[in-house]
């Protein structure tokens, strides 16, 4: 299976047990092939940079750059063809879409309602990480 990660799905798996941590380990195995792209990275790293994670991220003496390199690892980096205006209410969304149709995408794991309403897109599925682990 082909799958892209939503940065929200990413950085719940880097940081606590699990659906989105059981992905992580999919792709880690070789199970399925995970896909990001640059775009998709910086976001991780801008959001893993919020303070509210700080404390958590201090304590177990990790940087946002160490675990966005460690995840990156575990994926291909495609660079998305730009697409017109998808996701209606988030234009950011827009480039999760694109990573997935230069990726050939399966499916995306996302926990974003905005996404999740658009399931299917063409032929690529659109699903909670714990749909998509089923």
């Amino acid at each position: 299976m082909r799958l892209v990660l939503d940065t929200n799905v990413v950085v719940s798996g880097l940081l606590w047990a699990g659906p989105p941590r059981q992905l992580l380990e999919s792709g880690r195995s070789g199970r399925v092939a995970l896909f990001s792209s640059a775009i998709l990275l910086d976001e991780l790293v801008a959001v893993l940079e919020r303070d509210k994670f700080s404390a958590l991220l201090a304590a177990q003496e990790i940087t946002p750059a160490l675990l966005m390199q460690r995840y990156g690892l575990l994926t291909t980096v495609v660079k998305p063809e730009p697409i017109g205006r998808t996701v209606p209410s988030d234009e950011d969304d827009d480039h999760v879409i694109a990573t997935a149709l230069s990726a050939q995408a399966d499916a995306i794991a996302t926990g974003d309602r905005d996404l999740l309403g658009l399931h299917p897109y063409r032929t690529i599925r659109i699903l909670s990480p714990a749909d998509t682990l089923r």
